[in-house]
């Protein structure tokens, strides 16, 4: 694993921000590219992860409301040795109408310093991260979620406020680096 350029610390720029990647559309794009007027949602995921399996309904909610509220959004695939046709038949049948890139070298996971699948990275209109951290506080158990972290942050985003919680603990599967 490289070192990141900088430590991606709340108010860090979006980073690798204009490598090209490969979307399952045929695509190339790039995370300024995907970036919408208020900002970009950048998560670390993947097909086969028990912990992808559990969050699939609040993956689509969250991703979906994200557009809505012109936030670009891009699910990268971090499992290292992604097939693109395989992603491309999972983002089908999840109805991804978001991108979905692989990272086949890790260059995206080392410069976020991503380690879990599903882990979150949202940016502002600046491209400045404001968030980072989990979907919400339970992601092993959807009827025991309490407080819906990134939802929270996109609100108070929008709103312009200072988020009340802007970094929690990321629970998943661990990132495989090759």
């Amino acid at each position: 694993m490289s070192a990141p350029d900088f430590p991606l610390e709340i108010g860090a720029p979006l980073p690798k921000a204009d490598i090209m990647l490969q979307d399952v559309s045929g695509k190339d794009i790039t995370l300024n590219k995907a970036r919408q007027s208020n900002g970009i949602l950048v998560m670390f995921s993947g097909n086969e992860c028990p912990y992808i399996e559990r969050n699939k309904a609040r993956t689509q909610e969250i991703c979906k409301y994200a557009l809505s509220n012109n936030i670009g959004v891009v699910l990268i695939n971090a499992n290292g040795n992604a097939s693109i046709a395989a992603m491309k038949a999972y983002a089908a049948e999840q109805q991804y109408n978001w991108y979905y890139v692989a990272d086949n070298k890790g260059e995206l996971v080392d410069a976020f310093e991503a380690t879990h699948m599903p882990e979150c990275y949202l940016f502002n209109q600046n491209a400045k991260l404001v968030y980072k951290g989990s979907i919400d506080d339970n992601p092993g158990n959807a009827d025991a979620v309490k407080s819906r972290h990134l939802n929270n942050a996109i609100n108070d985003m929008l709103a312009n406020k200072a988020l009340k919680v802007n970094t929690t603990a990321t629970i998943g599967c661990n990132i495989k680096r090759f």
